[in-house]
């Protein structure tokens, strides 16, 4: 080596620890940010979410308000509270103000036993009528105050789920007000915010990542119009029908059955016993009623559902919703929109892989 000349070995290294040194700082500054605005995270996913899904209505408002924008974010954000928060407090009221009967109930269920015979149409059930019929001969002869002690350990685990899901109500309420929040800064600056995400998404990954990002916005509006607008026709259909058969506590069920339906479990959980309840108390009439709201509303689900999808984004119905049960399993409730999103992405780049090798091979054959 003449005199003078660097080593390209140890420039190398140099150059090898400089650059690892460069990767961990990045990492740590990213990770350092997240977990300044970890407390940020799930109310901006939701509102991020709620914007891009309701964007197109907030332009409408906004050209009926004279093409204001401080108005239709006022309005906007206006909606998002009585979705968000007025449906909590009034679960609130309802609960605190039936508090004595909730008590008295108790009571009375903690000395209650069945009747001797099972009702008519009990036994009369297609297939399991005798197996209900022996599950009555056995509650009779236990009772509650023998049935309560084996269901507890169940209901224990239940309980420590539930507040660990959810947590304390103020938490829950502190959350709806702040993704409110966030939303209101959203569709004030929405127009920026998307065209700072469509230029990262360019740098990333040029025009296929751009094409990512729309991908991305469609599938969150299919979700919101497929799974959202359906829960909402459902519970409300669902809900003036407990209403009108005089159920008790029909407002708090509605709002149980549209959680359901946006989980996917739908409303029969809530109107199989509303039914059941609605024979024991001899209501016939109200009975066959809520079995022809509970048709209804099942088959809306597999009408309404795949159309309003197909409304907002073009993907394969199979994806979108192994994209909304695993999201919801993987991530929570926000996973409804996540789970999709993340598929929609991986399906199209995938696609797009694969439409480039048949194109290359083509031009292969050609030449």
């Amino acid at each position: 080596m003449r005199p003078g000349a660097s080593d390209p070995t140890a420039s190398g290294a140099r150059d090898l620890t400089r650059i690892t040194f460069g990767v961990l700082a990045i990492v740590l500054l990213l990770g350092g940010t997240l977990w300044v605005l970890r407390p940020f995270l799930g109310p901006t996913i939701w509102a991020t979410m709620v914007v891009v899904a309701s964007w197109r209505l907030m332009l409408r408002v906004q050209r009926l308000l004279w093409n204001r924008r401080l108005p239709a974010v006022v309005v906007m954000t206006l909606l998002l509270l009585l979705l968000f928060v007025v449906p909590l407090v009034l679960a609130l009221v309802t609960i605190v103000g039936n508090a004595d009967r909730l008590v008295e109930w108790a009571r009375l269920a903690a000395d209650w036993r069945p009747p001797e015979q099972a009702p008519d149409w009990l036994r009369s059930l297609p297939l399991v009528g005798d197996a209900a019929e022996g599950l009555w001969e056995q509650l009779r002869a236990m009772g509650l105050d023998e049935l309560l002690p084996k269901m507890s350990p169940y209901a224990g685990e239940v309980t420590r789920w539930f507040v660990a899901e959810v947590g304390s109500l103020g938490v829950v309420l502190f959350q709806f007000l702040l993704t409110a929040a966030i939303a209101a800064v959203m569709y004030a600056g929405g127009e920026r915010a998307a065209d700072q995400v469509r230029r990262f998404a360019r740098r990333l990954g040029g025009e296929r990542g751009e094409a990512s990002v729309r991908l991305a916005g469609d599938a969150i509006r299919g979700v919101a119009l497929g799974v959202g607008v359906t829960a909402a026709v459902q519970s409300v259909i669902a809900g003036v029908g407990l209403a009108v058969a005089g159920v008790p506590f029909a407002g708090l069920l509605t709002a149980v059955m549209f959680m359901l339906c946006v989980a996917h479990v739908g409303p029969l959980p809530v109107l199989v016993p509303a039914i059941a309840w609605a024979f024991w108390q001899g209501r016939t009439g109200w009975a066959i009623l809520l079995i022809v709201v509970a048709t209804v509303v099942t088959t809306l689900d597999n009408v309404l559902k795949p159309l309003l999808i197909r409304m907002g984004a073009d993907l394969p119905l199979l994806l979108i919703f192994a994209g909304v049960i695993g999201g919801l399993f993987a991530f929570g409730l926000v996973g409804i929109f996540v789970g999709p999103v993340v598929l929609a992405v991986a399906y199209k780049l995938l696609d797009d892989w694969m439409a480039d090798d048949a194109a290359a091979s083509a031009g292969r054959d050609q030449a």
